[in-house]
């Protein structure tokens, strides 16, 4: 399945826990169908000591969210449905993804 979604793009939250928050996507997981968004849906995890952790402790770290719960966001900072258009015009076919509420390429 193509994912409108890709490793570095802004998402809004909007549904869960962490509806409305905004952060950039940090890793695309197609298996699950979910994705990596920096500081939303934190969880709290206990950790030994180790050369990484000295100290051991609990620690925070994004868990996964679906990827039907985030929206991409366009440049002026609203969530926004996208389209797909190929782009024909050189020697290879371009896949360009649209952002619905301003036609601006992604």
């Amino acid at each position: 399945m193509k994912f409108n979604i890709k490793k570095g793009d802004t998402v809004k939250v909007i549904a869960g826990n962490s509806k409305g928050e905004v952060g950039r996507v940090l890793q695309v997981i197609p298996s699950t169908m979910k994705v990596l968004v920096e500081g939303v849906n934190l969880r709290s995890k206990a950790v030994r000591p180790s050369q990484k952790h000295p100290n051991g402790g609990i620690i925070k770290k994004e868990a996964p969210v679906h990827y039907s719960n985030v929206m991409l966001v366009d440049k002026n900072g609203s969530p926004t449905r996208v389209r797909r258009v190929r782009d024909t015009s050189g020697a290879r076919v371009v896949i360009k993804r649209i952002a619905l509420t301003t036609d601006e390429e992604i």
